[in-house]
């Protein structure tokens, strides 16, 4: 039997095999040989003759979609409900005829991320998903370092994002995380022109540092003194909106304030961001799509949310420019994409640059500095580190006595690097990389890549393997950062893959750790939480790695240090 998941991929003994082909070769299922109850003889009445043949009904697609449809039901509330578990042990699924493995996604879909986390840690962090006929569903599942290095630089131009995921995130349109080849350098070459002049750099920590010391520090002091339960995750995602909000489009729109007034267009990124993810896992999307059902539903509106947010915004820095030219001298992504006569002519492409940036900014930041503070409600000991480093760290005062640090001092901080290092291994705001596949290629676990098999890469579940981050991987331990001289130790970008690897790599890793050391410093140093009691925490079903129920915490006014 050929393994169909690589030299270190899982493989299944079996002592009968029925093997169901696929364009991937034979996926075996165990069938266990048993005596049958004795039969008695069909009534002579009932016989056929040899000369009889039997009438196949022939089922239209909505009738072979909806018999489908009801035996992945079934078999969901089969295995659900009726099949006793032995133990809790991850197991490779099995393959179902006709439905593949689906029947175990669904029932494992409330908790995706650690049911793949046990799949990969069983199968050696390889495995190979297949979801039956029709579902297009053929994914090599993959959390090896060295896998995802040949994936992400050695062999780069044969994984590109493909079209498959463009037409998955087409709420993203042509911008840079969607788009390949040409396109995406293009873009790519303009944005770390903007990103990386020093102009821009000093607006990231200048806009960091205001929000942190006008919005985030009174709001807490507020939540405080009404000793009221606050939602953190909420608060973090909205200074994060409004902090990105001002560096791509240039204005504030003061998400974070004691109101907490609703923001229509950050909901609807959430709504968005939720759809994308169940694209993943519902083979039968672009049929919801079309009836406009669901999840879809949800992404339809949320879409027409976003393009009016966006297209208001760019209607009105244009009209700046028009009226003042005043928008020539400002340092927001947008006013400078505007003020490029190669770029301003198209409302495509700055819509969809922006929304991409929006998303990188306001998501992925947001959900880092969430899982950042819960873990040091989880580790106060860590939180204690942390307060020792910022002691030694010069400090400024707000009007209300609150201390509030300069960015460019805490970029010399040794353990709050290494601590929010720590918490996005751990829950990585991006949880999935997806990969299509241009040629055949073997992979170094063995697997053949083909043309039409899709990689999907867990970085979730890559800092949860022992073989890449040791025994005590799932530990919050920022000191595995840090080296016997004290300094911050290298870790490969592929083994630590946050912030993507390659060619690819995050441009705005600076600024996301501007955006967060200036709140993470501020806040431990004025304040600590206490997670409210049966509070559940669980990752949400998203393409950002969000909390389910949100943060909900206490906020407790620290005493003077």
């Amino acid at each position: 039997m050929r393994k169909i998941c690589g030299t270190k991929s899982a493989t299944l003994t079996t002592t009968k095999l029925l093997a169901v082909g696929t364009m991937f070769g034979c996926i075996p299922l165990v069938l266990k040989t048993r005596k049958l109850p004795y039969l008695s003889p069909c009534p002579s009445s009932l016989s056929l003759s040899s000369k009889q043949t039997m009438a196949w009904p022939t089922l239209t697609p909505p009738e072979l979609l909806f018999s489908i449809s009801c035996l992945l039901l079934f078999l969901y509330y089969y295995l659900r409900y009726f099949v006793p578990s032995k133990n809790k042990q991850p197991t490779i699924p099995v393959y179902w005829p006709v439905v593949g493995m689906m029947p175990a996604l669904i029932c494992n879909i409330h908790d995706l991320h650690e049911w793949i986390t046990g799949i990969l840690d069983v199968s050696q962090c390889n495995f190979f998903f297949s979801g039956g006929w029709f579902s297009g569903m053929n994914l090599f599942v993959t959390s090896d370092p060295l896998n995802i290095q040949h994936i992400f630089t050695s062999n780069f131009q044969n994984y590109p994002k493909g079209e498959e995921f463009s037409e998955i995130f087409d709420i993203l349109g042509d911008g840079i995380f969607n788009s390949d080849a040409d396109v995406w350098r293009a873009q790519r070459v303009k944005a770390q022109q903007l990103i990386s002049h020093s102009r821009f750099r000093a607006y990231v920590a200048k806009s960091s540092r205001d929000k942190v010391e006008k919005a985030l520090l009174p709001f807490l002091a507020y939540a405080a003194k009404q000793s009221q339960a606050i939602d953190l995750q909420d608060v973090c995602l909205r200074l994060t909106f409004d902090v990105t909000t001002k560096l791509v489009f240039g204005l504030d729109p003061n998400c974070l304030s004691i109101g907490l007034p609703a923001v229509p267009f950050a909901r609807a990124m959430d709504d968005a961001m939720v759809a994308l993810l169940f694209r993943h896992a519902i083979p039968v999307w672009k049929f919801l799509r079309k009836l406009n059902l669901g999840k879809e539903k949800k992404l339809a509106n949320a879409w027409k949310v976003i393009d009016s947010f966006v297209e208001e915004t760019i209607e009105k820095r244009r009209a700046e420019k028009k009226e003042t030219k005043e928008v020539e001298n400002l340092p927001d992504l947008l006013s400078s994409y505007i003020d490029d006569n190669e770029t301003c002519k198209v409302d495509k492409f700055l819509r969809d640059t922006t929304v991409n940036l929006m998303l990188a900014g306001r998501d992925t930041t947001g959900a880092g500095l969430s899982w950042f503070f819960w873990l040091l409600t989880q580790n106060p000991h860590v939180e204690e580190k942390i307060l020792d480093e910022l002691k030694l760290v010069p400090k400024s005062f707000t009007s209300e006595g609150m201390v509030i640090f300069n960015p460019e001092e805490l970029t010399k901080l040794v353990y709050l690097h290494a601590a929010l290092n720590e918490a996005l291994r751990l829950y990585p705001p991006v949880p999935f990389e997806h990969k299509g596949v241009v040629q055949d290629d073997m992979l170094p676990s063995g697997f053949l890549a083909t043309p039409g098999v899709k990689i999907l890469i867990s970085t979730y579940s890559m800092a949860r393997m022992e073989g890449v981050w040791g025994k005590d991987c799932s530990e919050f331990k920022p000191e595995r950062w840090i080296s016997d001289n004290g300094k911050l130790k290298y870790e490969p970008s592929y083994k630590f893959l946050s912030f993507n690897t390659g060619p690819r790599t995050c441009l705005g890793k600076d600024m996301a750790f501007t955006q967060m050391k200036a709140a993470a410093a501020a806040v431990v140093y004025n304040f600590y939480f206490e997670v409210i009691e049966g509070h559940v925490i669980t990752p949400k079903h998203s393409i950002i790695l969000q909390m389910m129920n949100g943060l909900m915490v206490k906020v407790k006014r620290r005493s003077a240090l």
